[in-house]
Parts: structure tokens; sequence; C-alpha cells
């Protein structure tokens, strides 16, 4: 995970890798974010993933609507938004995804 809020849009980048091993520290990680203020997750880092990544980017959406805020996942890898189609959670995601980029 990314030290520093991006400027643009308040967002945070997501890490290179967001699987099952990871998940644990990089939703707490994100929820840290959120709790300061990011508005957004820029996935353009994230190159290595499995279905934890769903899981956490629902749960960083939640936190953020929690808080009275939209939360914006941007540049999400195709693979990442295939799988998201495949367990049927894309249109919960794509509510929140900009600028998919392939993979």
């Amino acid at each position: 995970m990314s030290e520093v809020l991006s400027p643009v849009a308040n967002r945070f980048a997501s890490g290179a890798t967001l699987t099952h091993a990871s998940a644990k520290a990089a939703l707490a990680a994100g929820l840290e974010r959120i709790a300061a203020g990011a508005r957004g997750v820029d996935c353009t880092p994230l190159t290595q993933f499995d279905s934890s990544a769903l899981a956490v980017l629902l749960a960083w959406q939640r936190a953020a609507q929690a808080r009275g805020g939209a939360f914006q996942v941007v540049n999400l890898p195709a693979g990442l938004a295939s799988l998201a189609q495949a367990y049927g959670v894309d249109t919960l995601i794509a509510g929140a995804a900009q600028g998919d980029r392939p993979n």
C-alpha cells in the first residue's frame, strides 16, 4: 500500500498484491486511510490478486459509505473486473470503478 494519499481526489494506491495472504493488512491500511479522509483507491499497481481483493474493495466501499461519502475504485485490472462478474458483484464494484484497464 502506498504510504501517501494521492492529491488527485484524495486516493491511495493499492499494493501490487492483494491476495488472501495480504488481505487483512491491506484492509486495515485502507480503513485507516478512509478514516483519514481518503475517497478512493487507484489499482494501477495491482498485478496479483484473488477473490480476497473483491472482499477488501467492498469493505472499503462500505467504510466510506458509513462515513457518508462515496468511494471510487480507479484503474481496476480487467482480470479482477472479470472475477467480480463471475462472483456476481460486478455491479457493486462497477458503481465505484472508473478507468478499468486491460490485464
